[in-house]
């Protein structure tokens, strides 16, 4: 990377972070001597493999942490950022990347949550809907005032956080992942309005994976590797190449590279499946589809639209109201859970914190959680610990898991490598069926090559895959078929992907074109 390309530092900056170290009381230095400075009306990407301190450093100017040492100004005013209520008063907003929206509530009421307007002892609704038009004009963010926030599609979520950061007045903006759920015409939409909220003298820390979007939208960019800052670049002078190789220390291949699939004998069968959850909305409705040996099955889709619902269907984290599903013509619809990995399941979950690891364990402990009775590592009634930790530390090494030991807790690993703990553990106990939920999601372009390249890997050798995915770019490149859902329902049945666009996935997603049954039929084998 050549010297030139780095920006010179000048005096403009409405934000300045100087010399930011954190270190926590077990030793770990999240941040070592960071620089970070905002220009007014700018949008700004911060970028870094997981674990390279760019959270830690966005949680200090929202007053969620305490810097160990160093200074931030705001505005050129030295400032102690002691919370967020303290940062708000300073005009600084963040939309975190999973939203803080209360379901049961309406846009109106989780817009004025903590600022209620009142008309005497009781909520002033009108009012509250009143502030909400009134903000929505204004930013040109189209919300439904009086909509039950569980009701709305995911990038009127988007829109309503950052609404809620506006009321209150905010001028900088730390938008975490904000583009993670959202389809393309969705993610159109919104850099239009970031791109009017900096016209406007707005400034937006724009913190993303997606080297694509980071092109498209940001002025400037700062990565940072390791808790420091390899420095700062205006985006039109570095290439995506450049950017992943300051992020990860080495070159990256950013496309996923594949053979042709070989599809053999149907391994996951699913038959009119049917689910409606508890506030009556129908989430699966006579879903049907096969999943081959030596093939991934992408299945893309606006959240909300029944994929989730599917993988927990398919793992019994719930049951159907009708339909079955069977792996190699055995049903493991309500089949325990240890079962079903008998049958050669595994499951990579959406939720990697809730459902993937315990956070207290050890990774050892969390690598073989799921073959504890196997007999090479039982010796009678006892652990046998020297193949357990045999075992441990090759996973860690096959998996490039960054740790200091096997018995590191896992809660204190970075996104990215807890993720390789979860595929780790899901990948290497022969599995003949992975179901791979959001697999790369939240995570750096190191750990994400990673987990794509094995994923392709494992299919190639035979195991069937079902890859559930947010990302349209990885779950068009890395499918080899693929299933668009919509409303619960199958929306479109594509054999190849070769022909896709972002924008005709869009639409299938959006439900603005559906396939006919014939055409959706051949998701079906047999």
């Amino acid at each position: 990377m050549p010297d030139e390309k780095a920006v010179r530092p000048d005096e403009t900056y409405v934000v300045r972070m100087e010399g930011i170290s954190k270190i926590y009381p077990n030793g770990v230095a999240a941040n070592r001597g960071v620089d970070f400075r905002l220009k007014k009306g700018e949008i700004h990407a911060l970028m870094g493999e997981n674990g390279a301190g760019k959270s830690t450093l966005m949680k200090m100017l929202f007053g969620l942490e305490q810097p160990t040492s160093g200074e931030i100004y705001v505005n050129d005013q030295k400032v102690t950022l002691s919370s967020p209520s303290v940062a708000i008063s300073m005009g600084i907003g963040m939309v975190h990347q999973h939203f803080m929206l209360v379901p049961s509530l309406s846009v109106a009421e989780n817009m004025v949550l903590g600022m209620v307007p009142r008309k005497g002892m009781f909520i002033d609704r009108a009012k509250a809907i009143a502030i909400t038009k009134e903000y929505a004009e204004k930013y040109n963010l189209h919300v439904e005032p009086e909509a039950k926030v569980a009701d709305i599609p995911v990038g009127m979520k988007q829109k309503v956080e950052i609404l809620k950061a506006l009321v209150r007045g905010a001028k900088i903006l730390i938008l975490d992942e904000p583009t993670a759920v959202l389809t393309s015409q969705e993610t159109a939409e919104l850099f239009r309005e970031l791109r009017g909220l900096k016209e406007n003298g707005y400034t937006i820390v724009f913190i993303s994976h997606k080297l694509n979007e980071i092109m498209e939208i940001t002025d400037r960019l700062t990565i940072m590797r390791a808790g420091r800052s390899m420095g700062v670049y205006n985006t039109c002078d570095v290439t995506k190449e450049e950017i992943s190789r300051l992020m990860v220390g080495r070159d990256v291949v950013l496309n996923v590279q594949k053979d042709a699939a070989q599809p053999a004998q149907t391994v996951l069968r699913v038959r009119d499946l049917e689910y409606t959850n508890e506030w009556g909305k129908k989430m699966l409705d006579h879903l049907s589809f096969d999943v081959r040996s030596g093939e991934i099955l992408g299945i893309a889709g606006v959240e909300g639209n029944g994929q989730k619902e599917l993988i927990d269907m398919l793992f019994n984290l719930n049951t159907p109201n009708g339909g079955t599903a069977t792996v190699n013509g055995v049903s493991v619809i309500g089949m325990p859970q240890r079962r079903i990995r008998e049958h050669g399941v595994s499951l990579v979950p959406e939720d990697r914190m809730l459902y993937g690891i315990a956070a207290n364990a050890s990774i050892e402990e969390n690598v073989i959680s799921d073959r504890c009775s196997a007999k090479r590592l039982n010796r009678g009634p006892l652990f046998n610990m020297k193949a357990i930790h045999e075992e441990a530390d090759r996973l860690i090494q096959d998996y490039t898991v960054l740790c200091k030991t096997r018995k590191q807790h896992v809660g204190m690993l970075s996104g990215g490598n807890i993720q390789k703990v979860v595929v780790a553990r899901e990948f290497s106990n022969d599995p003949v069926l992975i179901l791979a939920d959001q697999p790369t999601r939240g995570i750096d372009v190191g750990a994400t090559e990673f987990i794509r390249k094995k994923l392709v890997e494992l299919s190639r050798a035979g195991v069937a895959v079902l890859l559930v995915s947010a990302d349209l770019n990885e779950v068009m490149e890395l499918s080899d078929s693929l299933i668009v859902m919509h409303n619960g329902k199958i929306a479109a049945y594509f054999k190849d992907t070769k022909d896709l666009t972002d924008d005709m996935m869009g639409e299938y997603m959006l439900g603005l074109r559906e396939q006919s049954a014939e055409q959706i039929g051949r998701v079906c084998h047999d």
